[in-house]
């Protein structure tokens, strides 16, 4: 499982597989141990594979020269400590990321938005020509998606553009407050993206 996103609370949950209940062999982390404050990951490995390599090899050789860092350590214990005092992935299951969820989903009844979507703290708004079909500018994907992220991040909102689709994963401590701000942003850039989207001809593509 690749836990390098949706681990350390960003579902709502310590790790994804947990929220989709899959027992995974092998677990990929990294950003969210420090919250991204020092550079950091880790594999967590099933003991029947450790058992499995230490049969055929004998040894279960893990140790790199920038392993184990006891600066980044520290910082992401100190971070995991936060993380569990303060409560934030009981937080973002039961408050923040519902409240994400309906904010997101009034941007519905926005003339490019053909859906939006979340879970936990992670959410995205799917942009289309017109709403209701899976219509795109210029008839292919990913004409609209970095229009809408560049007048974001001008708009003082970082987000990503992922083909048509803006996406973000605000932190663990947003507020009721900012998740009205960021959302703010997004329509205002959509906003302005339009004129700019529908200025765009179809038949421009070939």
């Amino acid at each position: 499982c690749d836990e390098v996103i949706c681990g350390f609370g960003r579902l709502g949950q310590w790790f994804g597989h947990h929220h989709y209940g899959v027992k995974p062999d092998m677990i990929s982390m990294a950003k969210g141990l420090s919250s991204g404050y020092l550079p950091i990951s880790a594999t967590g490995v099933a003991d029947h594979i450790v058992a499995e390599l230490r049969e055929k090899g004998g040894d279960f050789v893990h140790g790199y020269t920038y392993s184990g860092h006891p600066t980044a350590a520290a910082v992401a214990l100190a971070n995991l400590d936060i993380i569990e005092r303060e409560g934030l992935v009981e937080r973002t299951r039961e408050d923040t990321g519902p409240y994400l969820a309906r904010a997101l989903a009034s941007l519905n009844d926005h003339p490019l938005v053909g859906e939006t979507r979340s879970l936990g703290l992670i959410g995205a708004v799917e942009i289309v020509r017109e709403p209701g079909t899976n219509k795109r500018f210029l008839d292919k994907e990913g004409e609209a998606g970095p229009v809408v992220r560049d007048l974001c991040i001008r708009n003082g909102l970082m987000v990503r553009g992922i083909r048509d689709t803006i996406v973000c994963c605000p932190p663990l401590i947003i507020t009721h407050a900012e998740i009205d701000r960021l959302v703010s942003i997004i329509r205002r850039s959509l906003d302005e993206a339009e004129p700019i989207l529908r200025a765009l001809k179809p038949e421009a593509a070939a």
